[in-house]
């Protein structure tokens, strides 16, 4: 039988119960300026809860340009320009098919927005809003993305 040192059981203990976090690149789409400035939202496939347009990285593409990518198959960015360096970092549990949830860390890229088409991939699986800051971090649930939105 092997035997592990006690620390070295507990790290691995601790490194099996705190699965390390996975990474996702996300879109925060805006138009407008000022008071007239608005963020866009899409409902998530599975839940319906209102949320940014995310998803793993993509190989092949910068994590801004993932970012933009999501956007154009999630909510129909056509147009856009993302930002070079994350505007922030937000934290959720991602649901599994097999009910396993796993924590992600999500970078957010601000992505200026200025044209969205009405077909795009994802268009029967999810619905878009365009809302103001404020209306947009009382609508998602993730308290760092909450932030993000307040500090718009």
């Amino acid at each position: 039988m092997l035997s592990l040192p006690t620390s070295t059981f507990g790290a691995f203990l601790t490194l099996f119960i705190r699965r390390p976090r996975r990474l996702q690149m996300a879109a925060l789409c805006h138009r407008g300026q000022g008071d007239a400035k608005e963020y866009l939202l899409v409902t998530s496939r599975d839940t319906g809860r209102w949320i940014i347009p995310k998803g793993w990285p993509i190989r092949g593409l910068s994590s801004n340009e993932t970012a933009l990518q999501e956007a154009w198959e999630e909510a129909g960015v056509t147009k856009g320009r993302a930002s070079e360096r994350p505007i922030g970092m937000y934290t959720y549990q991602k649901r599994r098919d097999t009910g396993l949830c796993i924590p992600v860390e999500t970078l957010v890229y601000s992505v200026s927005v200025a044209e969205v088409a009405d077909e795009f991939p994802e268009v029967e699986e999810r619905t878009r809003k365009w809302v103001n800051a404020a209306d947009a971090a009382e609508m998602v649930q993730e308290p760092e993305l909450k932030a993000i939105l307040r500090d718009q």
